[in-house]
This record gives C-alpha cells, sequence and structure tokens, in this order.
C-alpha cells in the first residue's frame, strides 16, 4: 500500500516507478502537481481479492490513459488533462475488473466511444465537466450493473439512449447541463426504480412531465429544472416514499476528497451532484444522504400546485419557481417541517398567504415573490423574520413585512368626521370638568344620605329646623314692614 497523496511533488513519474504497480495492492498519489504522460507498458496488476486502487486525481498528468489501467479495480483520473479515452476503452482489454472509472473534469472531447460491452463489471462511472460532444451511445445499456451514470456539465445531444432502461441498478443518473433534448422517456420511472438522484437539469427536454416517473419511490433529489417541460405537475409525487420519511437535513454544504485509499470501501462510492441551493449552484456530497429535494423550476409547467406535495414530510428544498403555475397555495405545504427552502416566485399564483407556513420554524428561505397574492401577510411565528423581498411584485399583499397598511388599519386609525380647533378642545374639557364636577357633588352629598339611615334621619331634621327658620325669618320680617308702612 503507497500513499504519497498531497505531499507537494512537482515533477515528472518516472518509468521505473510503474514497474513497480504489479507488486502494490492500492496507490494513492492524489493532490500533488505529477506532469507527463503515464506510458503503456505491458504489466500485470495485481489482481487477487478485490484488486489494484489507483488513485491519481488532482495531478496534471496528459494524453491518453494506457490499457494495463483497465485492469484496476478503482482508477481515479479525475482533474487531470487526460484528452482521450477512446484507445483505452476500445482497445483490446486482456482483464477487466474496473468497478470505480472517474474520469472527470479533464479535457476529453469528441465522441463518447460506443464500446462499453467489455466493462460489464463496472458499476461507478463520472464523466463529468469534460468536453464531449454527440450523443450518448445504446452500447452503454450494456453496463448492467451500473449504479451511478454522472455524464454531467458537457456537449452531448439527442435523446436518453433507449438501452439505459437495461440498468436497472442505477442509484445517481445525472445528465444536467447538456444539450439533450427529446421528452422524458417514461422508462425511466418503469424501469429505474432504484433511482435516488435524477438530474436533468439545463437541457432541451420538452412534453409533459411523466406520471410515471410517481415509480420512483426511492427518489431523494429530483432535478427537472431549466428545461422546456409544460403541462401540469402529477398529483402522484406523494408515491415518493423515501421523501416522506422525515430524516436528517443538511445545515451545510459538505466537501471533500472522493476517495482516500486508506480507507477504501469496495462496496460503495461517493458520490456528488451540483444543485441550485438558495440561488446558487452547490456541488453536495452523498446528497442522498443528507437532501430531499424537489426542482421544477424554470418550465412551462401550468396548473395548480397539486396538494399531495404537502405528504412529503422530510422535504428538505422544494423549488417551483418562474413557471406559469395558478390558483392558491396549498396549505398542506404548511406540513412540511422539514423544509429548509421554498421558492414558488415568478407564477400567477393568487389568493392568501396560509398563516400555516408560520409553523415551518427550519424554513431559511422563502420566495414569494412576483405573483398575484393578496391580502394580509400573516404576523407571526417564523413568517416575522422575512424580508420584503420575499413577497414584493404582489400589489395586493399589505402587511408590516412590506411595510404597507391593509385598508381595514387605515379605517381603524383615522378619525371620523372634521377636524378639531383649539376652541373645540377648550369647550369640550370645560364640558367635561362641569359633567364630573355636577357628578361627584351629587353623589357626594345625597349618595351618603340616601344609603345610610342615621344621616337620613339627620339630614330630615336639619331641613324641618331650616324651614322653620325661614318661616320664622320671614313672618317677622313681613310684621315689621307692616309697622314701617303703617307708622
Amino acid at each position: 500500500m503507497l500513499d504519497i497523496s498531497d505531499a507537494g511533488i512537482d515533477d515528472f513519474v518516472p518509468d521505473w516507478f510503474w514497474n513497480k504497480l504489479p507488486h502494490i495492492y492500492g496507490m494513492n498519489m492524489s493532490y500533488n502537481s505529477l506532469k507527463g504522460t503515464i506510458p503503456n507498458l505491458p504489466i500485470k496488476l495485481h489482481t487477487k481479492r478485490y484488486g489494484t486502487s489507483i488513485i491519481l486525481n488532482s495531478n496534471q498528468f496528459e494524453g491518453r490513459i494506457p490499457n494495463f489501467l483497465s485492469q484496476a479495480w478503482t482508477l481515479d483520473l479525475s482533474e487531470n488533462k487526460i484528452s482521450d479515452i477512446h484507445s483505452f476503452l476500445c482497445g483490446k482489454i486482456a482483464t477487466t475488473y474496473l468497478y470505480t472509472l472517474d474520469l472527470s473534469n479533464n479535457q476529453i472531447m469528441g465522441q463518447l466511444p460506443d464500446c462499453w460491452d467489455d466493462l460489464n463489471s463496472l458499476e461507478y462511472l463520472d464523466l463529468s465537466n469534460n468536453k464531449l460532444s454527440g450523443k450518448i451511445p445504446q452500447s452503454m445499456g450494456t453496463l448492467v450493473y451500473l449504479q451511478a451514470l454522472v455524464l454531467r456539465n458537457n456537449s452531448l445531444i439527442g435523446e436518453l439512449p433507449f438501452m439505459l432502461k437495461n440498468c436497472t441498478h442505477l442509484d445517481i443518473l445525472d445528465v444536467s447541463q447538456n444539450l439533450l433534448s427529446g421528452p422524458i422517456p417514461s422508462w425511466i420511472g418503469e424501469s429505474l426504480q432504484q433511482l435516488k438522484i435524477l438530474s436533468l437539469r439545463i437541457n432541451h427536454f420538452f412534453g409533459s412531465v411523466p406520471v410515471h416517473i410517481c415509480y420512483l419511490r426511492k427518489i431523494h433529489l429530483l432535478d427537472l429544472s431549466r428545461n422546456n417541460l409544460s403541462g401540469r405537475i402529477p398529483t402522484c409525487f406523494s408515491n415518493f416514499t423515501a421523501m416522506a420519511e422525515r430524516g436528517v437535513s443538511t445545515s451545510k454544504i459538505e466537501r471533500g476528497r472522493k476517495i482516500s485509499v486508506k480507507k477504501i470501501n469496495f462496496d460503495s462510492y461517493v458520490s456528488d451532484v451540483l444543485l441550485m441551493w438558495k440561488g446558487q449552484d452547490y456541488e453536495f456530497w452523498n446528497p442522498e444522504y443528507i437532501l430531499k429535494s424537489i426542482d421544477l423550476s424554470s418550465n412551462d409547467l401550468s396548473g395548480e400546485i397539486p396538494k399531495e406535495v404537502g405528504y412529503l414530510f422530510g422535504l428538505v428544498s422544494l423549488n417551483l419557481a418562474r413557471n406559469h403555475l395558478n390558483g392558491e397555495i396549498p396549505s398542506e405545504i404548511g406540513k412540511l417541517t422539514s423544509l429548509d427552502f421554498l421558492d414558488l416566485s415568478r407564477n400567477h399564483l393568487s389568493g392568501k398567504i396560509p398563516s400555516i407556513l408560520s409553523k415551518i420554524d427550519g424554513l431559511g428561505t422563502l420566495n414569494l415573490s412576483n405573483n398575484d397574492l393578496s391580502g394580509r401577510i400573516p404576523w407571526e411565528g417564523h413568517l416575522q423574520t422575512f424580508d420584503a423581498s420575499s413577497f414584493e411584485g404582489n400589489p395586493g399583499l399589505c402587511g408590516q413585512q412590506i411595510n404597507k397598511s391593509c385598508p381595514r388599519d387605515e379605517t381603524i386609525a383615522k378619525p371620523q368626521g372634521p377636524a378639531l380647533d383649539d376652541n373645540s378642545v377648550f369647550h369640550g374639557a370645560l364640558y367635561m370638568s362641569l359633567g364630573i364636577g355636577f357628578f361627584t357633588g351629587f353623589w357626594g352629598l345625597l349618595g351618603p344620605i340616601l344609603l345610610w339611615q342615621p344621616w337620613r334621619i339627620a339630614y330630615l331634621k336639619f331641613l324641618n329646623r331650616l324651614t322653620d327658620y325661614i318661616l320664622l325669618t320671614v313672618e317677622l320680617n313681613v310684621d315689621k314692614c307692616d309697622r314701617w308702612l303703617k307708622g
């Protein structure tokens, strides 16, 4: 076992070094600056048990791949300057033990070779980020044990070959960022029912989303974004059993080296996928374990959002933006408590925003902008944390998030009738003071007299005396006045 990875080596590899390969079970020379071509030596590699693992990624190797490397069990030449694979795949190969072949991030040009028949033991094939063109050959359908096929970011054209339906063990099918066209084949759902990741994003696929896609019960990541798909979203998405199971959602983007010879597990591979996450493209490692996502954005889909989406309780990301969807936002989406990213922007959605969306505490990104939504934005729960950018472009919306008062708020806030001047305020205060004084004096005097008997008796006696005094005074004054008039 030889590991000189990430050792800062900047040199050419001598031929005598390659001649030592028959005695090596595993070799890791990744993450250096090794240069030159790998010579085509007539040597036989270790083939007992699992065979030889050769990890040469992240260097500067160039030219062709020698035929003897086809005897390896795992061959990783990713992130180099390899330009030709035709002689490696189509030459006379004595032994075929290849389990993993990673040639991603190279400079491979031209059409894919149509001679995959001799590599039928292959289970992981990554040719992403190259300069491949032409059609995907039908002979790839002979790779019946293939578990991952990654052809992302090339210039491949035509339709998906019908023979790929024979690859029934596929977990990952990623042909995103190409020039592929035609309808999405129904055999993807009928034959590839082990799929966990299906990425067809950034191509020219057209037609409707086939209902057969709902047969993918194990699907974790479905990305059909940026195509020319039309029609309605199938209501059978509730058949995605794996998405209905709550799992551990990702809180960060996982990055790392795909293969390390120190801890190779020959029964598995480390996968990655490029996904639009919160407005930017990110690379996720092992996404089938950390992320459950549906992305149908940037198409021509119409109709209503099916309420059945609300039963995918494990969904972390839902992106339906930039379509022609109409109707109301189904309240069932509020049941997606695992949701971290929700984008329904740039559609024709109408009605009110369901208040149940405030119950999704983990929602990190919400975009409902540029629709026809109306009414008050619920000011409760997690919806209080989003700013105006999440709701802009909806003239009928109002609420604190967009600093726009609702009609009912204005009615309550504005007093009825003409404005009061200073005199009116003074007279109003005067009349109020007189009323309060009269009320206080009247009940302060009569209240105890009416409610307490001793005070009432004393008060009546006082009135009798006062009456007698007044009558006596009047009689005396009348008598005095009469005498004065007579005398």
